[in-house]
């Protein structure tokens, strides 16, 4: 069987240490434990740990702790990634503004 492929953004990495919605981080944990069987392949991007590394200390830390209990597969932004981006924004799913504040 082959495995379910995870694209984690930036909102779903921060969802671990969200207090104010202690039912989603509860949700993102449960999840988080998932990846760590490694019954998932889970991918993010260099975007992705770019906006991590802008977050403050202590969160920045423990955001990247998080990261290293799962294995993860690292998207280089190249013009195939940005080609798609684009058929996203065209289909409605996100807007060109995601895009501009991913910037890609």
């Amino acid at each position: 069987m082959e495995k379910l492929r995870v694209y984690l953004d930036t909102s779903v990495i921060s969802l671990l240490l969200q207090k104010d919605v202690p039912e989603k981080m509860a949700d993102t944990r449960q999840l988080w434990e998932m990846f760590r069987t490694g019954k998932h392949d889970v991918y993010l991007s260099t975007v992705t740990l770019e906006e991590l590394k802008g977050c403050s200390e202590p969160k920045q830390s423990q955001l990247f702790d998080y990261l290293g209990l799962i294995d993860y597969t690292l998207v280089q932004i190249d013009d195939n990634v940005v080609d798609i981006a684009q058929q996203i924004i065209e289909m409605g799913i996100l807007t060109k503004k995601a895009m501009m504040s991913a910037n890609i």
